[in-house]
């Protein structure tokens, strides 16, 4: 019977007509109320009455107007909130106050006119009641009947300013959160002890949990203020080592002032609770080198290359050109770039980059003035079983995109690298700095050439929060199974940044660049893994998840650098980015081995390939890894042929 009237109830909904005309209908209800109390029945001549029903239609007609204007009538009764019942306080008010300045120049004319300012005054305030309470009476009842009146959630805000005010506002205001805000937590110590919207502020300090806990409050909303200048310490984890669940609303830069829905509130992540800086970019100088170009980018259906994709979507290009071999992924960008960026002219191409002929078809049709290589294999447990594909992919890859641009004459050419390039102890890592080696000796070559154009710029940086192969799925999928969580090694340690913002200063580092650079990315503070795991085992709120130690894979280290003991680095006007100094490579040599490499990989013998990337690479020592058996033989025959010193 009750899942008959909820439906019923759900599906019956008042028009607006209905409501306004019910709104009109209380102030007339309200005027001739008052003027009865006032002037009893035997008070009520045929003037008053006559006075009575020209201030009533002064009412009706301003507030008619104001409720037109703050669309009063807008919302559905059952889910009125806060603001809508604000919305009712304004209209109200400066609808009778228009009809006050009314009735007193009426008055100058006809001063024997029957109301007067207490009466008027009794009238405002019965109206106001009436329609306030008409809405929260029509709410109660119908969470009653339906049984949407769930026991509130104990809450406390974290925020004293504007954005934790707004948050607060918004959840006593609206049914839909199903919070109760019980307190208040601020950092400012002359905050501590006040009162704020009827309940105490209270300090962040280990009193707090006590309070927590007697008011059985087990959940804190973070203003999204207060989450940009704490997420660098170590205030979250303290509720997170507490069992207190975390929500926080929409980042900072995408704040409005206020939430409407449930959606906004979301958990805090544990890429919130990660050490690093917000990055802030030059749009202004992207925007000017993408607005109107022909930008190509490979790999686009990858992490990397797809967030790429949307960053230079935003920038008015004049086509995009996605590159990928990954048919499923680019036909999931092709829908998503339809669905969000219509008037954008791009063309989805599925193509291996390893594939000259078909690259120099692409090139010759498409003619890309900037081009952003992210196309590459990464997984380094994978190249170390398939060394051949990472040559050929990475390094000829590469190789074919770069002499392509220009050929054709691109602006410039920027390619995604990692901090695995850096001292390798893996294929992958190995392949990617053979890649850098290829592209700055190709910069440093083409400087003197007549009509060249191309500026190469290359972009070194680590681990990207969420991309294909990045810890932190692997340990959310492993935390909603019950576990365990798998972590290599205990000392483990990486640097982390978000998708986009490694993208940004893709994007900067692209538009600053001015050939043959390598640009570093400030990568903030190393996280160790098994902290990493631990604090997402918090979060998720799951008990007796074990973390188990499966070893170091094959050619993985346990920390990445950014750069090698003999590279130092120089500044550039964005304080996350920098400059590498790099040993430079004469281009002749380099294409020469390079070619040669390239040649070995086709046989397909792991050794032989890998020997000849460590002729190229002279640091690369491998790591847990059969290759280690090359580097035995190549400092046997280092010793052999050493010539003695006389």
């Amino acid at each position: 019977m009750s899942n008959i009237i909820q439906n019923f109830l759900s599906r019956r909904v008042l028009s607006r007509t209905a409501i306004f005309i019910m709104d009109v209908f209380m102030i007339v209800f309200s005027c001739l109320s008052m003027y009865l109390v006032m002037y009893g029945f035997s008070g009520l001549t045929a003037e008053v009455r006559a006075d009575g029903t020209t201030l009533c239609m002064l009412l009706v007609l301003f507030n008619a107007i104001t409720f037109v204007f703050f669309r009063t009538f807008s919302g559905i009764l059952r889910f009125s909130s806060f603001t809508d019942l604000i919305r009712i306080v304004y209209a109200l008010v400066i609808g009778y106050g228009f009809t006050y300045v009314a009735v007193k120049i009426l008055q100058v004319y006809n001063p024997g006119f029957h109301t007067t300012d207490i009466t008027f005054a009794a009238i405002i305030f019965l109206n106001m009641f009436l329609m306030l309470f008409s809405r929260v009476l029509v709410k109660e009842v119908y969470e009653a009947i339906t049984g949407s009146g769930a026991k509130p959630v104990n809450v406390f805000v974290y925020g004293t300013k504007e954005a934790g005010i707004s948050v607060a506002k918004a959840l006593k205001g609206n049914s839909e959160f199903n919070y109760r805000v019980l307190g208040f937590i601020s950092d400012e110590s002359h905050m501590v002890g006040k009162e704020l919207m009827g309940v105490t502020i209270h300090a962040n300090n280990e009193n707090l949990f006590r309070t927590l806990e007697s008011k059985d409050v087990k959940t804190i909303i973070v203003s999204p203020q207060k989450m940009e200048e704490i997420k660098n310490s170590s205030l979250l984890a303290n509720f997170v080592d507490h069992n207190i669940s975390l929500l926080t609303t929409v980042p900072i830069n995408e704040w409005n002032g206020t939430i409407t829905s449930k959606e906004q509130l979301k958990d805090v992540q544990i890429e919130d609770l990660l050490p690093r800086d917000p990055i802030h970019i030059n749009m202004m100088e992207i925007a000017s080198n993408i607005e109107g170009k022909r930008v190509m980018v490979t790999g686009a259906a990858g992490s990397i290359g797809s967030e790429i994709v949307r960053q230079v979507a935003k920038f008015n290009p004049y086509s995009v050109i996605l590159i990928d071999q990954a048919e499923t992924p680019l036909h999931n960008m092709r829908l998503e770039l339809q669905e969000k960026w219509r008037e954008l002219r791009a063309e989805i191409i599925v193509a291996n980059v390893s594939n000259a002929s078909r690259m120099e078809r692409i090139f010759s049709r498409t003619r890309p003035q900037f081009i952003f290589h992210a196309a590459a294999y990464k997984h380094v447990p994978m190249m170390e079983s398939n060394v051949s594909e990472a040559v050929q992919t990475n390094v000829l890859g590469t190789k074919i995109m770069a002499d392509l641009a220009v050929k054709y004459n691109a602006r410039k050419f920027v390619m995604v690298s990692t901090d695995k390039a850096v001292n390798p102890s893996n294929v992958m890592g190995c392949s990617k700095r053979i890649s850098e080696i290829y592209v700055q000796s190709l910069a440093k070559s083409i400087d003197s050439m007549a009509g060249s154009k191309t500026q190469f710029i290359t972009t070194r940086f680590g681990n990207v929060l969420g991309s294909n192969g990045s810890v932190i799925p692997l340990f959310r999928e492993q935390i909603k199974h019950g576990g365990p969580v798998t972590v290599t090694h205990p000392e483990i340690i990486r640097y982390f940044m978000t998708i986009p913002e490694a993208c940004q200063l893709v994007l900067e580092a692209g538009a600053m660049g001015k050939g043959g650079e390598i640009y570093i990315f400030d990568m903030g503070k190393p996280v160790k893994i098994l902290d990493l795991a631990k604090r997402m085992i918090r979060l998720s709120g799951m008990k007796n998840i074990k973390v188990e130690f499966t070893g170091l894979r094959h050619g993985e280290k346990l920390y990445e650098e950014l750069l090698s003991k003999a590279e130092h680095t120089k500044p550039t006007h964005h304080e996350k980015i920098m400059i590498a100094n790099v040993r430079e490579y004469e281009y002749e040599h380099v294409s020469k081995m390079v070619d040669m490499l390239i040649r070995t990989s086709y046989d397909y013998d792991e050794m032989r390939t890998v020997k000849k990337m460590k002729e190229i690479v002279p640091e690369f020592r491998s790591i847990n890894s059969p290759f280690e058996a090359v580097d035995s033989l190549l400092e046997k025959i280092e010793r052999e042929t050493v010539i003695p010193k006389r």
